[in-house]
């Protein structure tokens, strides 16, 4: 059996699917060496208005249920879930309830952002108090749930502040009264032009020292940073400035296998979007990490890698688009819908491009579903089906 492809110039390509799926070994424990959070994405409902951000409650904690029972922690109400791009504070915070919930049932690790969207719109109108009180309303929900808190970057707060003090004055108060020790998030504007200056610099550096600044005035309240800048030079340079026992969450799409390997100097730890989809390759990977056979773990992780850069190809911000569209091609949901119809953020050719690689590693469970579900959509659009 073969399938066409759409391509980019307006043609299309034969591609004939695999027959089976790739080997795993058995979904285990959670790895030991490596502290691993796969950033989930939400099912929406699929009868619900374009315009609203109603969940698919069943299909969207049994998501969860799948990556628990692979043995990574989930980051859940983060960016992959359409965080302020579709899903807005009323549905996160029942979200963040009820899958805290889920993992405390279930027995698997969860940490949830905590952010300042409920203010609405980015501007300067709001005061850093009136954002301080907006994260700390977060942090409290989060709190309450059980879950650990990650503590996410503000567009309000980055339209609004002025220096790096403002910065400091703002994370200073939150980290004084977090309970336990929260993971800080410095999210690049290749995800989110809004927060383009973020730590009061558009210098990299400078925000580096910054953030570093932050970090050091509270180390005992900072369990980790996520570094998401897809800079992996950066990445390693920041994480060998780190307080002794703060860890650096990889949050780099792009160079994830090296930087989880890590070098004589230090190593870091997960939380990707990139596996929401991958699960099952990272789970067992970052486990071969533990018998310290690092050849191997690469031979796993390594050949993801190009279905991660198509996904987070510019404009980032849409891999949420592939990432849903690999979830329903894998059968962990019924549908290609999103919340806020974002599903039509990328272009037919770029998701056929998706299917294929997954298909190439062996990604999906079924892939005669896989393949089925691949021609209705190109059929769907006025293709050759």
């Amino acid at each position: 059996m073969t399938i066409e492809l759409p391509t980019e110039d307006g043609g299309t390509r034969t591609y004939e699917p695999r027959a089976e799926p790739a080997a795993h070994a058995p979904a285990g424990a959670p790895p030991a060496s490596r502290t691993v959070f796969a950033a989930a994405h939400v099912v929406a409902a699929p009868s619900a208005d374009r315009g609203t951000a109603a969940l698919d409650w069943d299909a969207t904690l049994a998501f969860r249920r799948h990556l628990w029972a692979h043995g990574l922690a989930v980051a859940e109400a983060m960016d992959t879930a359409q965080r302020g791009a579709g899903l807005d504070w009323p549905a996160a915070a029942e979200l963040i309830r009820r899958s805290a919930a889920e993992a405390k049932a279930v027995g698997g690790r969860i940490a949830c952002g905590v952010g300042t969207d409920q203010l609405g719109a980015p501007g300067t109108a709001h005061t850093l108090g009136e954002i301080t009180a907006a994260y700390e309303e977060q942090l409290a929900l989060v709190e309450e749930s059980g879950a650990q808190a990650v503590i996410m970057a503000s567009r309000q707060l980055a339209a609004r502040a002025a220096t790096a003090d403002d910065y400091h004055e703002v994370y200073g108060r939150l980290l004084r009264q977090a309970a336990e020790p929260v993971i800080l998030h410095w999210l690049g504007p290749m995800f989110d032009p809004a927060l383009d200056g973020y730590w009061g610099n558009s210098d990299l550096d400078a925000a580096t020292g910054a953030f570093l600044d932050i970090i050091a005035a509270h180390p005992d309240k900072v369990d980790g940073v996520k570094i998401s800048l897809l800079d992996a030079r950066r990445e390693v340079a920041l994480r060998r400035r780190l307080p002794r026992g703060v860890r650096c969450y990889t949050g780099d799409d792009f160079h994830y296998p090296e930087l989880i390997a890590g070098d004589d100097r230090g190593f870091s730890h997960a939380l990707l979007g990139v596996f929401d989809p991958l699960a099952p390759f990272a789970a067992e990977a970052v486990r071969v990490l533990d018998t310290g056979d690092v050849r191997r773990f690469h031979a796993l992780l390594d050949p993801t890698v190009e279905l991660a850069r198509h996904l987070f190809q510019p404009p980032t911000r849409h891999y949420k688009t592939g990432v849903v569209l690999l979830a329903w091609l894998a059968g962990h949901q019924e549908h290609f819908t999103m919340v806020g119809g974002a599903q039509a953020a990328r272009s037919l050719p770029h998701l056929a491009r998706a299917y294929e690689l997954a298909d190439t590693l062996g990604l999906f469970p079924d892939p005669e579903r896989a393949e089925a579900r691949m021609k209705a959509l190109i059929a769907g659009h006025g293709g050759p089906g």
